[in-house]
């Protein structure tokens, strides 16, 4: 299957980091993937990433997670995109965190710079500023914590349940930016 569309989320591989709030962009992948009752995922080595084959009223698009931990997940993309010859701006969109963003909300940027984002600031390095972005608000961190720290750390119970609701209509407008742009 030759993917029309990519959609990706940054996250870090590892069941240390797996409901991290850095791992948000893996969380909504997986609330299309349910959504759509989509097959398993599989590691591509030669990607550095696992995906997963989904159609999209009728078509063919791969969910993506590089597998390079965030601070490296241009590289991954890059491999994709040359791969399959796509165009990062139409035919891609990159799912992350964002701390600037109230919790449980998001908001769809069609290009510009990386913010204070790693995950964003390979990509931008490796494909340039023009493509997609939908960043899905973690809430300001706590006073006083250390920034890694608290990204890294796992999701309370109660944000849990505020982003469920988030990660559902993400993945609504996710389908629906993806439509629009093939």
């Amino acid at each position: 299957m030759k993917p029309q569309f990519l959609l990706i989320g940054l996250g870090n591989p590892g069941t240390q980091y797996a409901s991290t709030r850095h791992n948000i962009g893996w969380l909504a992948l997986d609330a299309v993937a349910q959504e759509l009752k989509a097959g398993d995922w599989s590691d591509k080595p030669r990607f550095m990433s696992a995906v997963c084959e989904i159609e999209i009223d009728g078509l063919p698009c791969l969910l993506v997670k590089p597998s390079t931990f965030m601070n490296r997940s241009g590289e991954a993309i890059k491999k994709l995109v040359d791969f399959y010859k796509l165009d990062p701006a139409t035919q891609t969109l990159v799912c992350c965190d964002d701390i600037d963003l109230p919790l449980g909300t998001h908001r769809l940027r069609m290009s510009g710079g990386p913010g204070t984002h790693n995950g964003l600031k390979s990509i931008v390095d490796i494909l340039g500023e023009n493509f997609p972005r939908f960043r899905i608000g973690l809430g300001p961190k706590q006073e006083g914590a250390d920034l890694a720290s608290w990204i890294l750390s796992r999701l309370k119970k109660e944000e849990e349940k505020a982003l469920q609701n988030s990660l559902q209509s993400a993945s609504a407008a996710m389908r629906d930016v993806m439509k629009k742009k093939v």
